[in-house]
């Protein structure tokens, strides 16, 4: 275990104190479970650059991070779209959690086929995690702040996450494609 580690496994425990707190019947709870995924997304950088710089990183983090990300993120997107159960907002979500699963699925594919790094991060994921990041606590907070229409903004950056969703998982797709091509040939 190492600092690094720890600050992943802190944003897993995060998970349900968002989840209790997105629940609460007080009126500031938007507001603390806003804050409380702001720290998650943080954290996240956090831990990256801390292995980095303090040359930490492990196997451990390496699959820890990425999944402490995705279940975060499907989490609140869940949660948001039972809050706000529209189409509108259920579309980018099912992209988002659909991409996430295939490509993570593609990743471990590709890895026990020895050669994961044909589907590393893209450029485009990065954006996508970006404008994600951006996204999710303006939904989260979803009221109008200073004249600012939140929720609105907030929606118009999950689609755009969303467009590169699909734009970094066709990426991925294609540089795992002669991998796929191959193995299917072979069965």
């Amino acid at each position: 275990m190492n600092l690094p580690n720890n600050i992943t496994f802190l944003r897993i425990a995060l998970i349900p104190v968002f989840v209790l707190i997105f629940y609460l019947p007080f009126d500031w709870n938007k507001q603390v479970a806003c804050m409380i995924f702001i720290l998650a997304a943080l954290t996240d950088w956090l831990d990256g650059y801390l292995a980095r710089k303090l040359q930490q990183t492990s196997k451990l983090g390496t699959f820890l991070d990425p999944v402490a990300d995705k279940l975060m993120v499907a989490i609140v997107l869940v949660l948001l779209v039972e809050r706000d159960p529209s189409l509108f907002l259920s579309l980018p979500a099912a992209v988002i959690i659909g991409r996430e699963i295939t490509v993570s699925a593609l990743r471990e594919w590709m890895a026990e086929s020895g050669v994961r790094s044909k589907v590393a991060v893209s450029v485009y994921g990065k954006i996508k995690t970006t404008a994600q990041m951006v996204a999710l606590p303006l939904l989260i907070y979803k009221d109008p702040m200073d004249g600012i229409p939140v929720y609105p903004s907030g929606l118009v950056l999950l689609y755009i996450a969303a467009l590169l969703t699909l734009v970094s998982m066709c990426q991925y797709l294609t540089s795992a494609w002669p991998k796929l091509k191959e193995t299917i040939k072979e069965q």
